[in-house]
C-alpha cells in the first residue's frame, strides 16, 4: 500500500483512524541546534544541492524538494512534492526521533475537535487596516485543511499563495467563518474610543466569535491567540454572554482553525493594501520600515495631511517621523 494513496491505513480504537493525506507538500517542523546540524550532514550524505536564502541556516534541494532551516527557532521548512516520504523516511526517524505523521488526530486531539479559531493581520503594520478573522472546524474539516496545505500565514511568503490557500479554505465543506475588516479611519477613530490596543482587539474578537456562535450555535470552545492578559478578551467576551469556553495561548497558529483564520485575515489585509496603493497611485508596503515612512510622507504630500489618517494607524510612533521634516 502506498502513501500517494488517501485511505484508511489501520484502526486506533472503534471511533479513531489514522489516514495517510497523499498530497502534501510543505511541513514545518522545531528543531534543536544539534537536530538542525545532524540534518543538514544528512541532506549532504543525501546529495542535496545547497544555496543560499535569507534568514536560513542553510537551505537545500534535490529533485522536487526543497529544505530550508531558519534560524529563528530554528525550524525547518519543506516544500516539494517529495515532502511527505522525506518525512516518513528521513526527518522523523533520524532526525526528530518521533513518529507524528498520520498521527496528529492522537497527538493533538484538541485541534480535531469542534472550536472556533481567530486572529489577526495589519496589528504591526503602520499603513493599512487591522483585520480579525475566524474559522470553524471540527474533525472532517481540519482533516481536509491539513491535507491542503493550510498554515499560519505568517509561514506563506507570497500573496498569491495566501489567495490560493484562502480560497480552499472558503470552499471547504462545513466550515464556517467571519472576517472584520477595519479600515485605518475606522481604525483610529476606534482606537480613540478605547485608547488601548489590546481593548479594541478584545472587542474585534469578541465580535467575530459573536458571529461564529451565530453560525454554529452547538461549537463549545474558541481559540485565540493570546495578544494581552488573559482577563482582557475573557471580560470583553463575558459582556456578549456568551455560553462558550474560551483558550487563549501564544502560537496558538500551530492549530489549524487558526491558521485558516489567519490566512482569511491576511488575504484581506493585502487586499486592501492592493485596492489602496492604486487608488492612491503609491505603492502602500508592509511593515514599520524607513520605506513605509517615506510612501507615507508620499501619501502626505499628494494628497495632502489629512489623507494620512486614512491609510495609517496614527497611534504609532512613525507617524511623528512621518511629519518630522514636512513640517
Amino acid at each position: 500500500m502506498r502513501a500517494k494513496e488517501c485511505q484508511c491505513i489501520f484502526c486506533l480504537s472503534s471511533n479513531l483512524i489514522v489516514y495517510y493525506i497523499s498530497d502534501m507538500t510543505s511541513h514545518t517542523a522545531p528543531l534543536t541546534t544539534l537536530q538542525a546540524k545532524k540534518l543538514q550532514t544528512l541532506l549532504s550524505s543525501l546529495g542535496f544541492d545547497f544555496f543560499e536564502k535569507e534568514y536560513t541556516l542553510f537551505a537545500a534541494k534535490k529533485g522536487k524538494l526543497q529544505v530550508s532551516v531558519y534560524a529563528k527557532g530554528p525550524k525547518v521548512l519543506l516544500q516539494g512534492k517529495d515532502t511527505r516520504d522525506f518525512i516518513e523516511f528521513h526527518l522523523e526517524p533520524e532526525i526528530l526521533g518521533v513518529a507524528s505523521l498520520g498521527y496528529e488526530e492522537v497527538h493533538n486531539p484538541a485541534m480535531f475537535a469542534d472550536h472556533f479559531g481567530i486572529d489577526e493581520s495589519g496589528k504591526g503594520d503602520y499603513l493599512g487596516p487591522l483585520v480579525i478573522a475566524g474559522a470553524y472546524t471540527n474533525a472532517t474539516i481540519a482533516k481536509s485543511l491539513s491535507q491542503a496545505g493550510i498554515m499560519d500565514s505568517k509561514r506563506i511568503t507570497t500573496a498569491e499563495r495566501i489567495k490560493e490557500l484562502a480560497q480552499v479554505i472558503r470552499a471547504t465543506p462545513g466550515l464556517h467563518s467571519h472576517v472584520i475588516c477595519l479600515p485605518p479611519l475606522r481604525y483610529n477613530q476606534l482606537y480613540k474610543e478605547f485608547g488601548n490596543l489590546n481593548r479594541l482587539l478584545a472587542w474585534g474578537h469578541t465580535a467575530v466569535i459573536e458571529k461564529l456562535h451565530e453560525l454554529v450555535p452547538s461549537c463549545p470552545r474558541a481559540l485565540s491567540d493570546q495578544f494581552a492578559k488573559e482577563f482582557v478578551l475573557e471580560k470583553a467576551l463575558a459582556a456578549k454572554k456568551i455560553p462558550i469556553i474560551l483558550e487563549q495561548r501564544t502560537k496558538a497558529e500551530s492549530d489549524i482553525a487558526v491558521a485558516a483564520a489567519s490566512i482569511l485575515a491576511r488575504e484581506r489585509f493585502l487586499e486592501w493594501m492592493e485596492k489602496t496603493s492604486k487608488a492612491g497611485g503609491i505603492k502602500l508596503p508592509l511593515g514599520a520600515s524607513k520605506a513605509v515612512i517615506d510612501a507615507a510622507r508620499e501619501v502626505v504630500k499628494t494628497h495632502g495631511a489629512d489623507s494620512l489618517e486614512k491609510v495609517a494607524k496614527l497611534h504609532f510612533k512613525s507617524t511623528n517621523e512621518v511629519f518630522g521634516d514636512l513640517l
